[in-house]
């Protein structure tokens, strides 16, 4: 990922301060894409060259110092997510995102933690992920209309993908970097409307959010709020 406005210093913050701000949130940035979100703060504080007690003057909180390395390009990724919306072919633009949105897990494992857990006090973050969420909503809607997917697919299939993709990343990233590619590839093409096998009921919204309520405690070791969509800009 590219340095972003959301980790710019704050106006006035002393030289030495904005040095070591800039240092936690590199390292962070560095951290959260080798590792997760849960990677411990002790270690970031390691890896940038700071006290402990230095990364928590700056970053309060575990949810502070993720708003700070995400915000800008959470809102980068949305925006590519909603250009898929021009595709004029309505399969097209959903498979090659979903595919995209693989590939981003695969490059930064912290996003792929944010593509899957619920962190309702990262508002802007949470509000640019809905946006991606929504466009994918929007693409299998047209893609039904077109008749292009199987008429069970649902948001929850989507979420189920990055899910699965993660978990394969997290395993296989080390000793075949790029084994995501075909299962993604085969999850993806299993959309298709050729595709008539029955297959079960999706686990539903309220069942997605708790997986990824529950992924935000690992995360923050923090409760969420109940009663919001696991996808809502898509649900």
């Amino acid at each position: 990922m590219s340095s972003s406005a959301a980790s710019a210093n704050p106006p006035g913050m002393r030289a030495d301060a904005a040095r070591n701000r800039a240092r936690i949130v590199e390292a962070a940035k560095a951290m959260f894409a080798e590792q997760g979100l849960d990677v411990p703060m002790t270690e970031i504080a390691e890896r940038a060259g700071v006290g402990v007690g230095t990364l928590y003057r700056r970053f309060a909180r575990r949810e502070d110092l993720i708003a700070a390395t995400f915000e800008a390009d959470m809102t980068r990724y949305a925006v590519i997510a909603e250009e898929a919306l021009a595709e004029a072919d309505p399969w097209h633009g959903l498979s090659s995102l979903l595919m995209r949105m693989c590939e981003w897990q695969a490059e930064d494992r912290g996003f792929s933690d944010i593509l899957i857990t619920s962190i309702p006090t990262l508002e802007k973050v949470e509000r640019q992920r809905d946006r991606i969420y929504a466009a994918v909503g929007t693409l299998i809607e047209r893609a039904h209309a077109s008749g292009r997917i199987r008429p069970d697919v649902t948001a929850e299939d989507v979420a189920l993908l990055l899910i699965s993709n993660a978990g394969l990343i997290a395993a296989t990233h080390d000793v075949a970097p790029d084994a995501w590619r075909r299962m993604a590839a085969l999850y993806i093409s299993s959309l298709r409307a050729a595709n008539t096998e029955e297959a079960p009921p999706p686990p539903g919204n309220a069942a997605m959010y708790e997986v990824m309520r529950r992924r935000r405690i690992r995360v923050t070791g923090q409760a969420a709020p109940s009663s919001r969509s696991a996808a809502s800009g898509s649900a």
